[in-house]
């Protein structure tokens, strides 16, 4: 490692040549990154819903379904309007009454069936079929040509139209806030570092890495738009202790050696030796979420787990090399450390410790009853616009605005699709829809069968239209409902349907947002068990292998356990609802990234404890650790933070919160909590632990002893 940062020292100058011209692929990789904003597209393959969407498209050439509400426009204009959204690019068809009679007719000569799924007093609706899916680029541009189309009186509803202002808001959100992070970024290490040029150069080389992890995203066609979010963003948080570990080994070097270059290269080496160990557990953590069934895991683990690693070869070649060029100024710049000396508050942990230990058993309790039961919603109408909506954001959140024209004015909230064999003769397909309209919540159905049993002749459809419903294999019905997507109510809507289904066709399938959605509250359930596991079993393996002991990796990955429950229980006392990624996110990246705080202190309280007794070890080791826990955690916390409160995306906000909030929770647990418990526990580490030398602690004696002795002692 000592020769690794030579070569890094004598070649500091094309080493960051390089790293500049890297930036260019980078770049080009950025753009031509496909960015995924349909949350239902990583459900697993093999499921019905997912193989009845594939149905659809290869059987009927349909991938996305919407409607359109129309208010206060007369016949022939809303029949003109169906014919110009019908010439749209992508649009496989649009069905209005037109479709099925002719506009001549009075809207009021039609079957009450055909009424009510088309018409209420002046509103109506146009229900749409596009030929792509539902996130595809195509049928982005195909809803916003629509809105075009129809005007500010016209209101589009369904998942692609809120895919389109999903992207339309992230794409003008996502660089006011990646940059309001590297402000509050900045600002925290410009207050907790000790020189004014420093956190610039940090954030230089970053950034560098950032874009090289952005720009490598390439290799996987596309990302989800929750990953390009957060990738940022979190390497930022969860990458800056490299550098400013970097940072402080080379400044303790330089005040024993004259040469910059020699005193760069021995910082370099410890680097690696401490950086390397602790980022692993944080590339654990984010490899935990491959482990889900629900693909989105997979997406975000594998583009952070390579941002962590990316920004630890930044941490030991780009930034060493920044700070040797500019080492004179970093020199000038140099100021005193504003965080004082914390070791009477440590003194004060270490006295109190019963005490802390008896808050942490009375909270433990509320704290895991919480996280059990936190709430957290499915419904994607809420990943932009939370619990409601305000006046001002209804420009930014159309579909939300055309979802509640729907359920106003057609009592209608979700839609299901059903695929089933065609050869049902029409007795069974108009006993089976009769049933299914009986379910409760149901408020019509448009089929073939639905469309024959409302009066209408068959030799009076026009083939068209036959051909839209139906195929020599498969049939489509779409069922109306009254319920929103991922209440009980719609989930027990699901069910019945199914049930009756299935009795006239085993092998038919219900599709549509809503049995999307209820699969995937059924997978993601399982899935937080699994990875939760997962992690804790990865970090506890690292534990036990880099600190030897069977005691402590329990110690370590119980007090951040502990700060997990607390931070995703909170939500529970106060009654906010999280979206459903953020427990399984939130709980592996906490316990990845923050668990690096008590390998810090534990680590320490390790080494001392060969030559010194218990208080005396957890003393020094927790004054020695807690500046950098502090400047750790405060770092975390500003880059998220400002994410949090400023983002409109309601998913968005509510993890960058999360996730700020998590790491002042665990820097809580660590400096009060951990201390604590290795006082309770010190005879069993002491004896489970293999490099501790047991020595009896003396009679309560206050033992004097050499800071700097066991400073060396330590390393």
């Amino acid at each position: 490692m000592e020769k690794f940062g030579r070569v890094v020292v004598k070649f500091r100058i094309p080493i960051i040549i390089i790293a500049l011209v890297l930036l260019i692929p980078s770049v080009i990789g950025i753009q031509t990154t496909r960015i995924n904003y349909d949350m239902l597209t990583y459900l697993p393959e093999g499921i019905d819903t997912v193989e009845g969407q594939n149905i659809l498209m290869d059987e009927f050439g349909k991938g996305a379904f919407s409607f359109i509400i129309v208010e206060g426009m007369d016949d022939k204009d809303v029949s003109s309007l169906r014919q110009e959204v019908e010439q749209v690019p992508h649009v496989d068809s649009a069905i209005w009454y037109d479709s099925i009679a002719d506009i001549s007719v009075p809207k009021e000569f039609l079957p009450q069936k055909l009424q009510d799924v088309f018409i209420n007093g002046d509103s109506t609706v146009i229900a749409v079929f596009f030929d792509t899916s539902s996130s595809a680029d195509e049928t982005i541009e195909a809803i916003e040509k629509i809105r075009d189309i129809a005007g500010e009186h016209c209101y589009v509803s369904g998942i692609s139209a809120l895919v389109a202002d999903l992207k339309n808001l992230c794409e003008r959100e996502e660089p006011i806030y990646v940059g309001m992070a590297v402000l509050c970024a900045f600002g925290a290490m410009m207050l907790l570092t000790d020189s004014w040029l420093v956190p610039l150069v940090f954030l230089a080389g970053i950034g560098i890495t950032i874009l090289y992890n952005l720009g490598t995203n390439v290799v996987f066609g596309e990302i989800s738009y929750i990953t390009k979010a957060l990738a940022a963003v979190l390497q930022l948080a969860v990458t800056m202790d490299y550098s400013i570990f970097l940072w402080h080994a080379y400044c303790d070097k330089k005040n024993t050696m004259k040469d910059n270059k020699e005193a760069m290269a021995l910082a370099i080496r410890d680097t690696i030796l401490s950086v390397t160990g602790s980022s692993l557990t944080t590339v654990a953590g984010f490899l935990a979420m491959c482990f889900m069934s629900y693909t989105m895991g997979m997406d975000l683990g594998l583009v952070m787990a390579k941002g962590c690693i990316l920004g630890v070869i930044g941490s030991v070649t780009i930034l060493p090399s920044m700070i040797l060029i500019l080492d004179k100024p970093l020199t000038k710049t140099m100021h005193k450390s504003l965080i004082p000396d914390l070791t009477r508050p440590a003194k004060g942990i270490i006295k109190h410790y019963k005490a802390i230990i008896v808050i942490f058993l009375i909270v433990l309790v509320p704290a895991a009853i919480g996280y059990n039961n936190a709430p957290v919603y499915y419904d994607f109408t809420k990943v932009l616009t939370g619990d409601q909506m305000s006046e001002e954001s209804e420009e930014d959140f159309l579909f939300a605005t055309a979802e509640e024209k729907l359920t106003e004015k057609f009592n209608t909230a979700t839609t299901h699709m059903i695929i089933c064999r065609s050869d049902l003769t029409a007795e069974e397909a108009s006993e089976m829809i009769g049933k299914i309209e009986a379910v409760d919540g149901v408020t019509n159905t448009l089929g073939l069968n639905s469309i024959l049993s409302a009066g209408v002749p068959e030799d009076m459809l026009p083939d068209r239209i036959k051909d839209i419903m139906k195929n020599d294999d498969y049939q489509l019905i779409i069922i109306n409902s009254e319920y929103k997507v991922s209440t009980d109510e719609c989930n027990d809507q699901i069910e019945a349907i199914n049930s009756i289904l299935k009795d006239y066709d085993e092998n038919g399938m219900l599709i549509g947002e809503g049995p999307c959605t209820k699969d995937l509250i059924e997978i993601t359930d399982k899935d937080f068990k699994v990875v939760s596991w997962v992690a804790i079993g990865f970090v506890f393996l690292i534990i036990l292998l880099s600190l030897r002991s069977i005691s402590l990796p329990v110690i370590l990955v119980a007090v951040i356990e502990f700060a997990i429950f607390i931070n995703l229980g909170i939500p529970y006392y106060t009654g906010f609802t999280m979206p459903f990624i953020a427990p399984i996110a939130i709980s592996t990246i906490q316990l990845g990234s923050t668990v690096d705080y008590a390998i810090l202190v534990t680590t320490r309280y390790k080494a001392l404890r060969v030559d010194h007794d218990r208080k005396e070890s957890i003393l020094e080791a927790l004054s020695y650790s807690m500046p950098s826990i502090l400047v750790s955690a405060l770092s975390f916390f500003a880059a998220t933070i400002g994410v949090g409160i400023y983002s409109n995306i309601d998913l968005i906000s509510s993890m960058c919160n999360l996730l700020a909030r998590g790491a002042m929770v665990s820097m809580i647990s660590v400096i009060l909590v951990l201390p604590s418990l290795l006082m309770l526990l010190d005879w069993v580490v002491v004896h489970t632990t293999i490099g501790i030398r047991h020595k009896e602690d003396k009679d309560n004696k206050e033992k004097k002893y050499d800071h700097g002795h066991m400073d060396k002692l330590a390393n």
